[in-house]
C-alpha cells in the first residue's frame, strides 16, 4: 500500500472516530470483497460502492430514488454496496472519509449542499476512490470526480417560471416554498423564480424554506393567510410542499387549480401529485427524474474497462405537466 494512501487513510480515522458516531443513518449490504487489495482477477469478486444519499423520507422523490439504487446495487448485480443516508453536508462528508477508509472502488454521491466538497474528493483521488455525482451538481473542479449524472436544476425552475409566464395573470402575487436550503434543486428552481420576479415586477408575498415537508410549508402559508397578504400562486420547490400548502388552502376555504383563484405549481411529478395535476386541482407540475442507477452502472462498467467516457455529464431529460393537457398516460409513465 502506498504511503500517500496511508496518510489518507489515518487522517480519515482520526476524522471519522471523532464524529461518525453522531451521523444519521448508515446501511450495509452482504460483504463481498473485503479490501481493494484482494486480486479482481475472478469474475465473481464484487465491485465496492459507497453510497451517499439524502434522508430516504425526505420526499416521494427521494424514496424513489434510493429504492432505484437498493434494487440495482446487489449482490447479486456484483456489487457490495453501503449505504449512507443525512440532509447535512457535514455528516455526509463524515460518511465519504469513513468509505474512503473502508476502501471502497467507487463513492457515488448526492450531495446535500453544493459547497464543502474539494477536500474531502481529493481524498478520495489520493486513496484511489473513483468519485461519481448522481442526482445533484457540486461545486467542485470536474478533475475531482470521474463523472456526474443530474437533473438540469436550473432549466427545470426556468420551465416552470416560463409556464406561469404564459398564465397572463392579472397581477403575480407568490408564496415561494424553497427547499433545504444551498441544494442543488433549490438553488435552480429558486433562481428561476427569483430572476424572473425581478425582472418583470412579480410580488414574492412571502419566500421561505420548509426544507421539502408538507407540514413545515402547511405552516408557513396558513401564516400568510392569518396575515391577510393577498397572493394568488403557490410556487413549492416540490410536491410533498405543494401538498402541505394546498391543506393550507383548504382549510381556509381558498379555491386552487384550474379556474380557480390560486395557481399551485409543484416539482418531482409523484403519480399522486399529477392526479390531482389531472384532476384539476393544482396547475403545473415539473418533472425530476429519479432513475439513475442504469446510467451509474454504465459509467462504472466502462470505468471497470478502461474505456473513456463520452461525456463526464449526463443530463436526465425531463418535462413540465400542465393541468389542462396533461393525460393519464402521462400519470402512468411518469408518476413515481
Amino acid at each position: 500500500m502506498k504511503m500517500k494512501k496511508i496518510l489518507v487513510m489515518a487522517a480519515s480515522m482520526i476524522m471519522c472516530g471523532a464524529m461518525f458516531a453522531g451521523c444519521g443513518t448508515t446501511e450495509t449490504s452482504d460483504s463481498g470483497s473485503n479490501s481493494k487489495s484482494e486480486s479482481k482477477s475472478s469474475s465473481s469478486d464484487l465491485i465496492k460502492v459507497g453510497i451517499i444519499n439524502n434522508d430516504p423520507n425526505e420526499s416521494g422523490y427521494r424514496t424513489a430514488n434510493v429504492n432505484d439504487l437498493k434494487a440495482t446495487f446487489t449482490k447479486e448485480n456484483g456489487y457490495d454496496a453501503s449505504f449512507a443516508y443525512s440532509l447535512k453536508n457535514e455528516e455526509q462528508i463524515n460518511y465519504a472519509q469513513k468509505f474512503i477508509q473502508d476502501e471502497v472502488d467507487y463513492l457515488l454521491l448526492s450531495a446535500a449542499d453544493t459547497a464543502g466538497w474539494d477536500s474531502v474528493l481529493k481524498d478520495a483521488q489520493a486513496a484511489g476512490v473513483r468519485v461519481i455525482l448522481f442526482d445533484r451538481t457540486i461545486d467542485a473542479d470536474e478533475s475531482l470526480y470521474e463523472a456526474s449524472i443530474v437533473s438540469d436544476m436550473d432549466k427545470e425552475g426556468e420551465q416552470a417560471v416560463d409556464w406561469l409566464k404564459t398564465q397572463n395573470l392579472e397581477t403575480y402575487d407568490i408564496i415561494h416554498l424553497q427547499g433545504v436550503m444551498g441544494s442543488a434543486a433549490q438553488k435552480g428552481r429558486s433562481g428561476a423564480l427569483n430572476d424572473t420576479a425581478k425582472e418583470l415586477k412579480w410580488n414574492i408575498v412571502a419566500q421561505q424554506t420548509a426544507e421539502w415537508n408538507a407540514e413545515k410549508a402547511q405552516q408557513i402559508v396558513q401564516s400568510v393567510i392569518d396575515s391577510e397578504k393577498k397572493f394568488n400562486v403557490i410556487y413549492a420547490e416540490n410536491d410533498d410542499m405543494a401538498k402541505g400548502a394546498v391543506a393550507a388552502l383548504d382549510r381556509a376555504n381558498i379555491s386552487h387549480g384550474v379556474g380557480k383563484d390560486v395557481v399551485v405549481i409543484g416539482f418531482d411529478c409523484n403519480k399522486w401529485a399529477l392526479e390531482e395535476l389531472k384532476a384539476g386541482n393544482w396547475n403545473y407540475d415539473g418533472q425530476c427524474n429519479p432513475f439513475q442507477s442504469s446510467y451509474i452502472v454504465d459509467i462504472i462498467d466502462k470505468l471497470e474497462k478502461g474505456e473513456k467516457l463520452d461525456n463526464k455529464t449526463v443530463v436526465m431529460e425531463e418535462k413540465g405537466f400542465d393541468a389542462k393537457t396533461i393525460t393519464d398516460d402521462d400519470v402512468s409513465r411518469y408518476g413515481i
